[in-house]
C-alpha cells in the first residue's frame, strides 16, 4: 500500500488504539521494551515475518507489491543470511507468512499470502505452500497453489494465521471496520478454487498481521498503532478465542509496522517494519518473561 494510504490508515488507527489500551486486564509475560537490531538495509517493504524451524536462529521474511516472488532468510542480529527465489510465483501483493503443519505432518510448512487487494479489484487471492527450505537452497520450484475467493466479494487482507492443529488457514481483512476474519478450512483444494468462509469480526480494524505460537495456546493480531493478544484456552476453536476481548500489549511504535511472529522456540514474539519515512529498520524482539 501507498504511503499515504499508510498515513490514513495510521491515524484513524491511533483514535482505535486510544480506546484499546483502556482495557484494564493482567499483562501478557513478555517485557515491555523489546530488544532492537538494525536490520540489513536491502529489506525496506517487509510484510511478513515467521520464525524458522529447521534453520534455528533465522526468520523468513518477505515483501511485498512491487518487490521480487522471493523470501529473505535473516539471521536473529538483522544480517541478511541468504535470498531465495520462487520459481514462477507472482507477486501481486504479498501481504503475510506463517509457518505451520500441512498435508505431511512430518513437514514444516511456509505459508505465503498473496492477499492484499487495496483497490477491490480481485476476485481471487492464493496462498502459496511449500515445505520449509533449508539453508542449502537457492530456488523455491515446488510449491501448492491455494486459490481462493470470497462468497462476499473482494477484500483487502493483511494478515493469514494457520492453526497447527487443524491446518485451517484463516485471513484478517484491514480495510473493513471492523475487521473480518474468514477460514478456508483443511485439506484445501490445490486444483479448484476455494471459498473462504467468514467465521466473524474482530472489535477493531486496520490489522496488518497476525500469529499463532507454535504450541497454538496465543494469538497477536497486530494493527498499525497496537499488538492484540488472546489467550486460546486447551480445547478452543481459534473463532471462539477471537471473541474475546483482546489484551494490548506494550508495544514500541514502528514507523509502519506490519509483520508479526512467535519465536520457533515459544520464547518471545518478533515485529518488523517497512521502512518507510524512517533511515533504518528494526527488527524488534519482546521476550518472554
Amino acid at each position: 500500500m501507498s504511503n499515504s494510504h499508510h498515513m490514513l490508515w495510521f491515524i484513524s488507527l491511533v483514535l482505535v488504539w486510544a480506546c484499546q489500551k483502556n482495557i484494564k486486564e493482567a499483562q501478557p509475560p513478555f517485557e515491555k521494551a523489546p530488544l532492537s537490531v538494525t536490520v540489513n538495509n536491502s529489506i525496506v517493504e517487509a510484510s511478513g515475518i515467521a520464525s524458522s524451524q529447521i534453520n534455528p536462529g533465522y526468520l523468513w521474511v518477505h515483501e511485498d507489491s512491487g518487490t521480487p516472488p522471493q523470501l529473505q532468510l535473516l539471521k536473529k542480529d538483522g544480517t541478511l543470511a541468504k535470498t531465495m527465489s520462487i520459481n514462477g510465483a507472482i507477486n501481486i501483493d504479498w501481504e503475510d507468512m506463517a509457518l505451520s503443519k500441512g498435508p505431511n505432518p512430518s513437514i514444516d510448512y511456509v505459508y505465503l499470502g498473496d492477499i492484499g487487494d487495496n483497490n477491490l479489484v480481485r476476485t481471487e487471492y492464493m496462498v502459496y505452500r511449500f515445505a520449509e527450505p533449508g539453508l542449502s537452497v537457492n530456488t523455491i520450484s515446488t510449491y501448492d497453489k491455494i486459490r481462493f475467493k470470497y462468497a462476499d466479494g473482494s477484500h483487502n487482507a493483511e494478515a493469514i494465521m494457520v492453526d497447527n492443529l487443524s491446518k485451517d488457514i484463516y485471513i484478517i481483512t484491514k480495510s473493513d471496520n471492523p475487521s473480518r476474519v474468514y477460514k478456508l478450512p483443511y485439506p484445501q483444494s490445490v486444483t479448484s478454487l476455494n471459498s473462504a468462509t467468514f467465521i466473524g469480526a474482530l472489535t477493531f480494524g486496520g490489522v496488518t498481521g497476525a500469529a499463532i505460537s507454535v504450541d497454538g495456546k496465543e494469538i497477536i493480531i497486530k494493527t498499525y498503532p497496537a499488538l492484540n493478544y488472546f489467550l486460546r484456552k486447551a480445547g478452543e476453536t481459534i473463532e471462539e478465542s477471537l471473541k474475546k476481548t483482546s489484551v494490548i500489549l506494550d508495544y514500541q511504535l514502528e514507523p509502519q509496522g506490519e509483520a508479526v511472529g512467535f519465536a520457533a522456540d515459544n520464547s518471545g514474539f518478533y515485529t518488523l517494519s517497512e521502512k518507510a519515512f524512517s533511515s533504518s529498520v528494526k527488527l524488534n524482539f519482546y521476550k518472554r518473561k
